[in-house]
């Protein structure tokens, strides 16, 4: 209840500044000060927030080259040197084809998972009349682990191997040091144990950004499961999905740390598969790094002599 209660509070909050803001823009048009109708930059820094996507995509024609880092559990002691010893990576290529859509393709180490994905930008915020930035995110992945013993004797099929995740993003930058985003999700697995839970796992994150300096932000990250939230995994209990991290701006690149619960690096294993839980202290640490490369310049620019690369 608590936590429902809370995702209750910060969902209010976005609406009632939203419209708060929007009766200053009203205030500003009666007393007759020219307001310019342009696109609000940078909501967030980064195409992800922490593990979720932002609403941020990629320009036309630009590659990146992500590495996501998760260590594992700091509560291993020295044994497991702190978690350095049990790290998952997930390496990704995204690309941008328009200014409005973007793909991405990644391979991450927990249960050798291939993904892809794509971000559709629909809406974007204005300075004035559009309140909003509105993105549709959806990704498929595949685990290529040996298969398994089914317990039923069932032969084990490729399809039981897929993993769908749909998204609506819905972010607001409210100005100049603050930023917000909610995440309904829906993420289907193919293959669970139908006699008791369902197929498809509902979720709300919401996420945000604020910006403590010129180049520092604080960013957090959370998911609130509104079904299958005693789903298991592997026969241990599942927790929603909660982090906590720093963006750094280095040189026109965004170096994000965080702290977090999920090992996982993928949609449906941080949203439905986090074995892990803040109250037990079981944190893992991590990092995501990536660089940026242009590979078709824009029209504008494509007469000059300078190279893409």
């Amino acid at each position: 209840m608590r936590k429902s209660l809370l995702l209750s509070v910060l969902s209010l909050g976005f609406v009632t500044v939203s419209f708060a803001q929007t009766d200053s823009l009203m205030n500003m048009l009666n007393s007759g000060a020219p307001v310019k109708n342009e696109p609000v930059a940078a909501t967030f820094k980064a195409t992800r927030i922490i593990d979720g996507s932002s609403v941020e995509n990629l320009g036309a024609g630009v590659l990146d080259f992500r590495i996501s880092h998760r260590f594992g559990d700091l509560s291993q002691g020295s044994q497991n040197f702190f978690g350095l010893d049990n790290a998952t990576t997930r390496i990704g290529l995204d690309y941008g084809i328009t200014k409005w859509l973007m793909v991405g393709l990644g391979h991450s180490t927990f249960n050798k998972e291939d993904d892809g994905f794509l971000k559709i930008k629909l809406l974007k915020q204005k300075k004035t009349g559009m309140p909003i930035t509105l993105s549709y995110a959806g990704s498929v992945s595949v685990q290529t682990t040996p298969a398994p013993t089914l317990p039923t004797g069932d032969t084990w099929l490729f399809s039981n191997r897929l993993y769908y995740t749909n998204q609506v993003l819905i972010a607001r930058k409210f100005n100049d040091w603050l930023s917000l985003q909610l995440m309904p999700t829906i993420v289907h697995y193919n293959l669970v144990d139908s006699s008791k839970f369902s197929n498809n796992t509902v979720a709300i994150g919401i996420g945000g950004r604020i910006k403590v300096s010129k180049r520092i932000a604080i960013t957090g990250e959370y998911y609130y499961r509104a079904t299958n939230a005693d789903m298991t995994y592997n026969g241990q209990k599942t927790y929603n999905a909660l982090s906590l991290g720093i963006d750094i701006e280095t040189g026109g690149h965004v170096f994000q740390l965080m702290f977090t619960n999920s090992q996982g690096l993928t949609d449906r294993t941080f949203i439905g598969q986090t074995t892990d839980s803040w109250g037990k202290g079981a944190l893992h640490f991590g990092f995501n790094i990536s660089r940026v490369f242009t590979v078709v310049k824009p029209r504008e620019f494509r007469d000059t002599k300078a190279t893409s690369w």
